[in-house]
């Protein structure tokens, strides 16, 4: 199933001007994207493409929060931009393919409020001895090593257990869980028929997990969404299986993402790391910073009909790529933003969406992120980065790096 993306990246024409050209694939885009998003916030607030079938990427807070608020023009049916709008046998609005992330109002109210029990902060807090054992777990197998990679000897690891856990699926798939991953959210510049057929492996392994826990129950999310009941019927098995594809493949990238970006920056600013280290109170309010300033996830909706925004010609089925991250580094909706302060007192950033569809998993995700961190800091309160040019960065929606050399200090 592994495909080399950067190979494929390198063979893509280069975009010129991203105002009429962007592409989010781009090698410029996914190795530092703020330079291009402050230059389009100043000269082209709304940036158009022709690639993916056309589509718009606005990069201001105030444009990001209209189209994320307006569900009439705007549909969450696609939210991850490919080379194919209209996957065949993809369920249509308003459950769309993984509810309730893809669904619309008013099936969205329904889809959200069945999960958000499992998501809140009650059954999250009582994960956290777990998730530490965790982290403690993927650290000792670093032995004494002084130099190593934290993105794929420890970053990764972490939400693939967590949902591994939450679903009751084997912690043993996690490398699998990676590579459905790397499908949905990195290959998303593959022709169709070269994209489809390899969703069928997972598609085939989410059918025989149902299978596994309709013939036995456990205390699990998958469990809870088969015998879940509203209004006397229970949820179809398309309805479960979306849910559960969103919660492993959301659950995984985008924490994994926001804990490797805050490593490689504590890497990188020794008077942050020390203060995590010294006043450890910090962290909940670092963790916010975090969150604004490497804010992982951008997130897509098509144009339901012709609309006139802003001065953009939009028409029916564009693309239109919510710029989440970039909102937050919008000046007009915070006070420096273009700097990282560890201690920001206000700070009502957008990294969980705005809007209906704001990440119903952000309990889980601030706390995976915050545990993963003290238990690192506390093995290593001193690293730097060993090889900057090393570090490697996601393609596609979910931004965060892959490798991370650090080097270890006495």
């Amino acid at each position: 199933m592994t495909i080399d993306a950067e190979a494929e990246a390198d063979a893509k024409r280069p975009v010129v001007d991203f105002a009429t050209d962007w592409d989010h694939t781009d090698p410029a885009w996914v190795s530092n994207p703020y330079p291009i998003w402050d230059d389009l916030r100043a000269r082209c607030p709304v940036a158009h493409t022709d690639r993916y079938a056309a589509g718009w990427f606005p990069t201001t807070h105030e444009m990001v929060a209209e189209i994320a608020n307006d569900t009439e023009h705007f549909t969450s049916r696609m939210v991850v931009v490919t080379n194919n709008k209209f996957p065949p046998n993809a369920p249509p609005a308003p459950m769309g393919g993984a509810p309730p992330i893809t669904s619309d109002p008013p099936f969205h109210q329904f889809a959200r409020r069945l999960i958000l029990p499992a998501f809140a902060p009650g059954p999250v807090n009582a994960m956290e001895d777990q998730v530490r054992a965790l982290c403690a777990k993927h650290l000792d197998a670093l032995g004494d090593l002084k130099e190593f990679d934290a993105g794929s000897q420890y970053a990764q690891y972490i939400s693939p257990g967590v949902i591994a856990k939450m679903l009751g699926f084997p912690e043993a798939n996690e490398d699998l869980f990676r590579d459905f991953v790397h499908v949905v959210l990195d290959l998303v510049d593959l022709a169709p028929e070269e994209r489809g057929p390899l969703f069928l492996p997972m598609a085939e392994y989410f059918n025989a997990q149902i299978e596994d826990h309709v013939a036995h129950p456990r205390d699990d999310f998958t469990s809870y969404l088969l015998n879940v009941e509203f209004n006397g019927e229970k949820l179809s098995l398309e309805h479960v299986r979306g849910t559960m594809v969103l919660t492993l493949v959301a659950g995984i990238d985008t924490t994994w993402s926001a804990i490797g970006s805050s490593i490689w920056h504590l890497a990188q600013h020794p008077e942050d790391l020390a203060r995590l280290v010294n006043e450890p109170e910090l962290m909940p309010i670092a963790i916010e910073e975090f969150l604004r300033f490497y804010a992982p996830v951008t997130m897509a909706r098509l144009v339901k009909e012709d609309l006139d925004f802003h001065g953009c010609p939009m028409k029916k089925d564009d693309w239109v790529l919510l710029g989440f991250p970039a909102a937050n580094r919008d000046p007009e909706a915070f006070v420096d933003a273009d700097r990282f302060i560890i201690d920001r007192a206000v700070n009502r950033h957008a990294a969980f969406g705005l809007g209906i569809h704001r990440c119903v998993g952000s309990n889980l995700a601030r706390m995976e992120l915050r545990v993963a961190l003290e238990e690192f800091i506390a093995r290593y309160p001193r690293f730097e980065l060993s090889d900057a040019s090393g570090v490697t960065w996601a393609p596609g929606q979910v931004r965060g790096p892959r490798r991370i050399p650090l080097r270890i200090n006495a």
